[in-house]
């Protein structure tokens, strides 16, 4: 029967489900010893991207090919992030707990900050996962996105702590949570941003063929090497900046 063809809705649609459980369980087991969690959310994102653009892919090959290359800076970058989220952390725990009061006007700093914070972790992996860039610009650059893709952005937001809420309102479904509460979300948010990152991506290659001369790609070069200077891109190019994706 063709309802069970290979090329079916159907088979296209439940072999999506088994790659995203896959990837998950695989992004899960990975940030285990914790240190690696940044290089394991960084290559999630790359395949959640390549899924996303229905580029062919080996979840488990090619999940281990961006978890190598991007070890160290994502290692570095998760270490940064984890700080940023223990100091949030403690100054709101000493914020509402303390016996002293605290000025409104630092709630609302302290609230700003971590909402930029939240803001830039959006796109932070993300842009790891596809642009090879320095670790501060690689900051400015997923800070700069997350502005541009403003409403989008909320959305990923959203669809981050979904999982956390669903689990503690419904424990019941921890399987489910279990199976796809990081793969999911990502690769929902790179549907959103593919067509965003795509102009950049053709920006980028455009720019670096007038300076290097046309350059031939094969598939056993690194998919994510786009050296750039994004960030002033980003602020600069009216068809970016647009952020119609």
């Amino acid at each position: 029967m063709k309802f069970f063809d290979l090329e079916s809705p159907l088979m296209q649609a439940l072999n999506k489900v088994a790659d995203l459980m896959i990837l998950n369980i695989l992004t899960l087991i990975c940030c285990i010893p914790i240190i690696t969690a940044g290089a394991s959310i960084t290559a999630m994102h790359y395949m959640a991207l390549k899924m996303a653009r229905n580029e062919e892919c080996y979840i488990i090959k090619d999940f281990f090919k961006s978890f190598k290359l991007n070890f160290k800076q994502a290692t570095i970058i998760w270490v940064l992030v984890f700080i940023i989220l223990m100091v949030l952390v403690g100054d709101f725990y000493i914020m509402f707990n303390a016996e002293m009061a605290f000025a409104g006007a630092l709630k609302i700093i302290l609230t700003v900050i971590a909402f930029v914070a939240l803001f830039t972790y959006m796109f932070l992996f993300p842009v790891l996962a596809k642009f090879d860039n320095t670790i501060l610009r690689t900051f400015k650059n997923a800070f700069f996105i997350g502005i541009l893709q403003f409403p989008k952005t909320i959305l990923m937001m959203i669809l981050s702590v979904a999982p956390v809420v669903l689990f503690l309102l419904f424990p019941q479904i921890t399987p489910i949570i279990f199976c796809f509460g990081m793969a999911a979300p990502a690769w929902l948010s790179a549907k959103m941003y593919s067509n965003f990152f795509k102009k950049l991506e053709d920006q980028i290659t455009a720019a670096n063929a007038l300076e290097e001369g046309e350059q031939t790609v094969t598939e056993e070069e690194d998919e994510r090497i786009f050296k750039d200077e994004l960030d002033e891109s980003l602020l600069d190019d009216p068809r970016i900046g647009g952020g119609q994706a």
